[in-house]
């Protein structure tokens, strides 16, 4: 279960405790976007049994191995279709686990087919937190997670529908777009566990 777009380290505090596997942090322009050195001092807050998870969008690869090294994420997450499996050959010496995520009008994605340890399907419109058809994801395999208008009330019977191996969310546990609510982070967590 990972809780994505924390921007400080109450966040950080919370997700951890209500029992997260992984935090996310956007480096890239978005409301929930943290600097290099905020990303740097949240990935220090984050207990090692816990991944931390670097988010990227447009960003040159170069740019991405030179921040991962810097702030000590334990995973590079690259977003979108801009990127090719070049782009995580590229990343695959860093010594840190790769994520690859990318919007899906539900055809089958092999997870691996660019070298990622872990893909991430979200809605067509990603960071909207708008729900979409997730049934079409049915008999999805390998290390997938679902992302995409979870929230609290809906996490259940999306994992229910199409039994993903994780979740992803970062609106769906907003009380205003970028500012997470600590209450909300823990009902997710909770409608998630099995």
């Amino acid at each position: 279960m990972k809780i994505c777009g924390l921007r400080t380290e109450a966040d950080v505090d919370c997700a951890v405790t209500a029992g997260a596997d992984a935090v996310g942090f956007v480096l890239t322009p978005s409301p929930r976007q943290v600097t290099v050195e905020e990303a740097t001092r949240l990935v220090a807050a984050v207990p090692p049994e816990v991944l931390s998870v670097g988010v990227f969008l447009g960003m040159p690869v170069a740019d991405v191995r030179g921040i991962a090294v810097k702030t000590g994420l334990g995973a590079v997450q690259l977003h979108g279709d801009g990127y090719t499996a070049g782009d995580f050959a590229e990343l695959a010496g860093l010594g840190v686990r790769l994520v690859r995520a990318t919007s899906t009008a539900g055809e089958r994605v092999e997870v691996g087919s660019f070298g990622e340890e872990m893909l991430i399907l979200d809605s067509p419109r990603a960071g909207s937190g708008e729900q979409w058809g997730w049934s079409a994801l049915r008999g999805q395999t390998g290390r997938w997670l679902l992302a995409g208008g979870l929230r609290p009330g809906n996490v259940a019977e999306a994992i229910e529908t199409v039994r993903p191996w994780g979740v992803d969310v970062s609106s769906g546990v907003e009380s205003t777009r970028g500012t997470k609510d600590h209450g909300l982070i823990r009902e997710f967590l909770a409608a998630a566990r099995p």
